[in-house]
């Protein structure tokens, strides 16, 4: 009887492994689709409504869902808080609330480049500095939905395979 609960225990333990490991495959390509949907409204914002970015910031992080909201909550408080320049408030935000997120490298990258730009240009040179920062979501966006269909039913039926293997090994 012990057997057959520890049995049970390995095979639920490995399996839950395994969903939590593949939830990140599947978290990455939502939390790009919100990350390019907020960089959208924060064009809109400096476009149309002639926000200061402060603001535009603090009003996305209470549009937005959690990490990424924390992350514009982040840079509005650095911006308003503290004696910085635009790129340094985004960055050190980024670091910040990166390790949050189920977002990788190139993405990290990408949104730092484009904090080296916010705020220095006019609107316009805003605007397409967005527009190419999109592009490039967009193509992370694409390596995300691919890797996830590639590794994420992989990932879950290892966890399920790997506690088979394990009761087979001990019993």
């Amino acid at each position: 009887m012990i057997k057959l609960i520890g049995a049970v225990f390995i095979i639920v333990a490995t399996t839950w492994t395994g969903f939590e490991a593949s939830r990140h495959y599947s978290e990455r390509p939502k939390q790009l689709r919100l990350l390019k949907s907020a960089l959208q409204s924060l064009e809109a914002e400096i476009m149309y409504g002639h926000t200061p970015l402060h603001e535009a910031s603090r009003r996305l992080s209470d549009q937005l869902s959690k990490p990424l909201s924390r992350l514009f909550e982040t840079f509005a408080d650095k911006l308003t808080n503290s004696e910085t320049t635009v790129k340094d408030a985004w960055e050190a935000s980024l670091k910040e609330v990166w390790k949050l997120t189920a977002l990788k490298q190139g993405e990290f990258e990408v949104m730092k480049q484009f904090g080296e730009t916010l705020g220095r240009h006019d609107r316009y040179s805003q605007q397409k500095q967005i527009m190419l920062t999109l592009s490039h979501l967009e193509r992370e966006e694409a390596d995300a939905i691919d890797k996830q269909a590639t590794y994420e039913k992989m990932v879950k039926s290892l966890g399920f395979l790997s506690g088979l293997l394990l009761i087979i090994l001990l019993f």
